[in-house]
């Protein structure tokens, strides 16, 4: 699977569009339960080639709807996470978005999980064109390295460090 997430702003929480309001988020596994109750995204998040995944959901404090997921795979002998799948919610795409700095946050997840499990950080994915490739490289820090899917991308222990230091999922 290929990455398309556009990644709109760079914030330590997500920001509200209506009000310019910055909220405090979360992210958690998300429930088989509530993959299954899904409209209107891009992706089947129930498909099988995701049962080795690890899913996360992003949240708002105080808001159950779910406003972005990730799918990672924990690649141990390469210790790296692979960020297989990353999509924003249907609310949180398009000019009439309600939430900016979702996709950020999503690669954040995958950043975060990679420390949790001691490879520093070290992620990769694979971009579904050369404009995304551009976009990573600018917004993520990410590295083209194009092998063995033309447009895979690593994010280094470097990159993951910044990427942590701009999301902490809180205000402060």
């Amino acid at each position: 699977m290929m990455n398309s997430i556009e990644i709109d702003k760079l914030t330590p929480c997500l920001e509200r569009v209506s009000d310019s309001q910055i909220v405090d988020t979360s992210f958690s596994v998300v429930e088989k339960s509530e993959l299954s109750g899904l409209k209107n995204w891009l992706f089947n998040w129930n498909a099988p080639d995701l049962k080795d995944c690890e899913i996360f959901k992003l949240s708002v404090e105080g808001d159950e709807r779910i406003q972005g997921l990730v799918a990672l795979h924990i690649m141990k002998r390469d210790r790296a996470v692979y960020v297989k799948i990353a999509e924003s919610a249907p609310h949180n795409k398009g000019k009439n978005k309600e939430f900016v700095g979702v996709g950020g946050h999503l690669f954040a997840i995958a950043v975060q999980r990679s420390y949790e499990l001691g490879f520093d950080g070290f992620a990769y994915l694979d971009a579904k064109n050369v404009e995304l490739v551009k976009h990573y490289a600018k917004t993520l820090g990410a590295i083209l390295i194009g092998h063995p899917h033309p447009y895979r991308m690593i994010i280094d222990e470097e990159a993951a460090y910044k990427l942590k230091q701009v999301y902490n999922f809180r205000r402060d």
